[in-house]
């Protein structure tokens, strides 16, 4: 059972008014804070409370579980006992549950998403994906986000059906209506074989020398860009979905074909795949757009997402002058 949902069903048991032996969140609350101060006096002073006031919460706290949480004599400050241990974090996650409880209250009544949905193109360079995204997380840690990573035409479907408010797309957005789009930034596409492919092996290549070879070619899994090819030289080809499968059988040396240059750059400084000299302009440059639908403006968070994909895309365009 996720986390989530265990958290959920001990909230709704203790705050259940059904049962006026489940404790309250603000006995729970007590008991943390005598447990992370040190004393019932630090605790009131903490909580704004007289002392009498804790202890109180605490007896009531035992009476209720039927445990004895602190050893009292004895000792000048509170011990928990074994079976104050045992319950502390449980206490804790409950807590932590409630606290998030009230973050996302907060963020709804102040306009937040009750979820961010993303799709980016599967050329976009992962190291860059994921700084936004790591950054996303600690500017809005109370809103959830669905990712997906497609190719070509299927990232401008899921933004235009709705599935995704936000998409980082490649150069078939600027081809359809119906979409708001901002510049976000370009990768360098490179043509590649592995070192022991006939391509690789013959140096400088003849015009047209790669049409009797298999080449690699990404396909959209949507119908939007039906019975087009973009940058195919050969007709023998082997079309995949999948941009890290089309990777892995380059570097088997099964086809060639075009590459995001940052996710190959590994392998072209370590030799397992080879920078292709050909004649044809098979790579280049590979444009992104931010995109969202003209009827769906984007929330403050998903504003915050698109703005971040467009500042660091500019440096792109700054690479490109």
């Amino acid at each position: 059972m996720p986390i989530s949902a265990i958290v959920s069903i001990e909230l709704f048991k203790i705050l259940e008014m059904s049962d006026p032996r489940s404790p309250t969140i603000d006995q729970l609350r007590i008991f943390l804070a005598v447990v992370e101060e040190g004393s019932f006096a630090a605790a009131g002073r903490r909580l704004g409370r007289a002392v009498s006031a804790i202890s109180y919460g605490i007896g009531n706290l035992e009476n209720q579980l039927g445990l004895t949480l602190f050893e009292r004599e004895g000792t000048k400050r509170p011990v928990l006992t074994t079976e104050g241990e045992a319950i502390l974090a449980d206490v804790r996650v409950v807590a932590s549950g409630v606290a998030a409880l009230h973050a996302r209250a907060k963020g709804l009544i102040e306009g937040l998403e009750a979820e961010v949905s993303l799709v980016v193109d599967v050329m976009l360079p992962a190291e860059r994906l994921s700084g936004i995204l790591r950054a996303f997380a600690c500017e809005f840690p109370t809103v959830p986000l669905r990712l997906h990573i497609e190719a070509m035409g299927a990232v401008v479907a899921l933004v235009l059906d709705g599935r995704a408010g936000l998409g980082i797309a490649g150069p078939v957005a600027s081809e359809l209506d119906g979409l708001e789009r901002i510049e976000a930034g370009t990768v360098m596409l490179v043509p590649v074989a592995a070192p022991d492919h006939p391509l690789a092996q013959a140096g400088n290549l003849r015009p047209g020398a790669a049409r009797d070879h298999i080449q690699l070619v990404l396909t959209d899994r949507s119908p939007l860009t039906q019975g087009r090819d973009f940058a195919v030289q050969s007709p023998h080809t082997w079309r995949l979905a999948d941009l890290g499968a089309k990777h892995a059988l380059l570097r088997e040396g099964i086809g060639w074909g075009n590459m995001p240059k940052p996710m190959v750059e590994p392998d072209l400084v370590a030799g397992t795949l080879v920078q292709l000299a050909m004649p044809e302009d098979t790579g280049g440059v590979y444009r992104f757009s931010a995109i969202h639908r003209s009827d769906a403006a984007p929330g403050p968070a998903t504003s915050w997402l698109l703005d971040r994909f467009v500042e660091l895309g500019s440096d792109d365009r700054r690479a490109d002058v």
